[in-house]
């Protein structure tokens, strides 16, 4: 049997070491580019949040760094191993939770982690420690001699994620795994997702929700249609839609609205309209350059009020998203197709 070597790791931005790095990556589905020359690269020990609607590719991506589906064309390496030359040896790094939760419902919670770990060929005596110590860590000792099926759905979800880590995986795909969790349910796993990184966990997580983009995300890539069309860190996402928006809040409430009119009637090159948040007793004035802020303020002055204090505000993610996709995050987008031909290539 020929033996192939791990790829020394892909190191860059800083020095950083990727371990998930992916070159022109593609998948077809019959005439569906579901993957159109994808790129990524996954720092170690970091959050990257990929985002796009329904259809966009997320799934298939997912899919084929886990090696449930092969790709047509590309590279793609995690934690060092060819994701299409060594299967077998990637599997064993790794880690994955899907949109709904994997488990056997006949079993009990402690016999779903103990199987996959024998899976995993752990010992028994591994196996059952491990099983223990990550029912203890997912709050799930209680019900863990109870059949999977009496579990609620938030209780699959935390044993779906624990046995995604009972191979104590270098990589973990996190694909949606919040979908259709209540919101304390999905605040459980947020800090769990955190504190797996911080015990040097790196994570691949598709999602469609902004919060949860900004709560675990250390960088984003945004796909759509197959394609990666934006990237990098949230702030520099947000900068690159257009413009700030310049909060400003007067010393004197009753000077609100003439503060509104006085930056109205300014006649500033490019400045929108303000707009009065009485609520928050604040002026917001979207601007595009340094320069408007410089100018905003020095005629604020000028007119003789003071200021109680101001700050800049980047676009949500939200708007990040509509920006670039020209579709809202939460507004589904018809991928029958695309996901019938995904459950047919499993």
């Amino acid at each position: 049997m020929t033996r192939i070597d791990k790829k020394p790791p892909h190191s860059g931005d800083g020095g950083r070491t990727a371990s998930v790095t992916v070159r022109g990556l593609v998948k077809h589905y019959g005439e569906t580019k579901a993957l159109d020359g994808v790129d990524l690269d996954v720092h170690e020990g970091t959050v990257m949040g990929v985002l796009g609607p329904n259809g966009a590719g997320k799934t298939t991506l997912v899919r084929c760094l886990s090696t449930l589906i092969t790709p047509d064309s590309g590279t793609a390496f995690v934690a060092g191993y060819d994701v299409a030359k060594q299967p077998r040896q990637l599997r064993r790094v790794i880690g994955l939770t899907g949109q709904y939760a994997a488990v056997d419902e006949k079993l009990s919670g402690r016999e779903n982690l103990y199987m996959i770990g024998r899976l995993l060929d752990l010992s028994r005596k591994e196996s059952r420690s491990r099983a223990d110590a990550l029912l203890e860590r997912f709050s799930l000792t209680d019900a863990a001699t109870r059949p999977a099926k009496t579990y609620s759905g938030g209780m699959r979800r935390r044993l779906d994620l624990a046995a995604s880590m009972i191979g104590s995986p270098a990589v973990l795909y996190l694909d949606e795994p919040t979908t259709g969790l209540d919101p304390r349910t999905r605040n459980e796993v947020w800090s769990e997702v955190k504190r797996m990184v911080g015990d040097g966990v790196t994570v691949l997580l598709t999602t469609q929700y902004m919060e949860e983009a900004e709560q675990l995300a250390d960088e984003l890539t945004v796909i759509d249609r197959g394609k990666v069309i934006a990237g990098g860190a949230i702030d520099d996402l947000k900068a690159k839609v257009g413009g700030r928006t310049l909060r400003i809040r007067p010393a004197d409430p009753l000077e609100l609205r003439p503060l509104a009119a006085a930056l109205d009637d300014m006649g500033l090159t490019g400045l929108a309209t303000s707009t009065v948040d009485a609520e928050a007793g604040a002026v917001l004035v979207p601007i595009l350059s340094d320069e408007q802020l410089t100018a905003v303020v020095g005629a604020v002055t000028a007119r003789g009020i003071t200021i109680g204090s101001i700050a800049t505000e980047l676009p949500s993610l939200d708007e990040v998203f509509l920006s670039i996709t020209g579709q809202k995050a939460s507004a589904p987008q018809d991928d029958t197709r695309t996901s019938e031909l995904e459950g047919a290539a499993v």
